[in-house]
């Protein structure tokens, strides 16, 4: 057991890491990454200490040191890994809920197209969850819409110009609606959130809201209202953008 006890906590180390690489290089989907990546660090780390400490347990004594070494090893290895996983989602979410779907907007929120327009909304529920809105208000007060002393039509441009900036694939425009769509890609793991802006005359300006859902797990550890921040603050520093 002493000896098995580094070998075991390096395989789950190795699920921790090829979780994080397959996802980020599209071997697997997004969940199917993170998944690896939490059966290794959480379960993969429990298991390995529990090795690890029945190995120190049978060389206790001193008659194989070599042997406990080992164990201490692997129990160290085995320790650490949990803390990989836990600790990016407890410095980026905090005590922020488990909700994946933020708007400016709380009481008009703004509506995803139709999946004629965008095929990737088909057999999806794009509503905005009512529950999500007394949660939303208490935990991001600062999410407002903007407003631009540009004519709708300016707006939008503008809006559309600062959504490339910052990486979004914009995938369908309404003119009608005053709205455009876009895709957003996570760093890490690729998951893919999606994203509504929307443009309305506001007396002799415009006022843009937008809406950040992420499509796979019921939390987001902020990442929603983060990129929601990150818009309104390229938008507003765009030349001639006025909050």
């Amino acid at each position: 057991m002493a000896a098995a006890s580094p070998i075991i906590s390096l395989v789950a180390a190795g699920l921790v890491l090829v979780g994080l690489l397959a996802a980020n290089l599209g071997l697997v989907t997004p969940m199917q990454g993170f998944q690896t990546y939490v059966a290794g660090g959480l379960l993969g780390g429990l298991f390995a200490t529990l090795v690890a400490l029945i190995g120190l347990f049978l060389t206790r004594g001193g008659q194989d040191p070599q042997g406990r070494m080992k164990a201490l090893i692997g129990l160290m290895i085995a320790l650490a890994l949990p803390l990989t996983v836990l600790a990016p989602a407890m410095l980026l979410g905090g005590d922020l809920p488990p909700i994946n779907d933020i708007t400016t907007d709380l009481e008009d929120p703004p509506a995803f197209a139709d999946a004629a327009l965008v095929p990737d909304y088909r057999n999806r529920d794009m509503s905005y969850p009512e529950d999500f809105v007394a949660i939303v208000r208490d935990a991001y007060p600062d999410l407002a819409p903007l407003r631009l002393d540009a004519a709708p039509s300016v707006a939008f441009d503008r809006a559309v110009a600062a959504a490339e900036t910052l990486g979004w694939e914009v995938v369908a425009r309404d003119g009608g609606a005053g709205a455009f769509y876009a895709r957003a890609v996570t760093g890490v793991f690729r998951f893919v959130d999606d994203v509504v802006v929307r443009v309305r005359p506001d007396g002799t300006g415009s006022k843009i809201d937008v809406r950040s859902k992420s499509r796979d797990g019921q939390g987001d550890l902020g990442a929603n209202a983060a990129r929601i921040r990150a818009f309104l603050e390229a938008l507003a520093d765009q030349p001639d953008g006025s909050a």
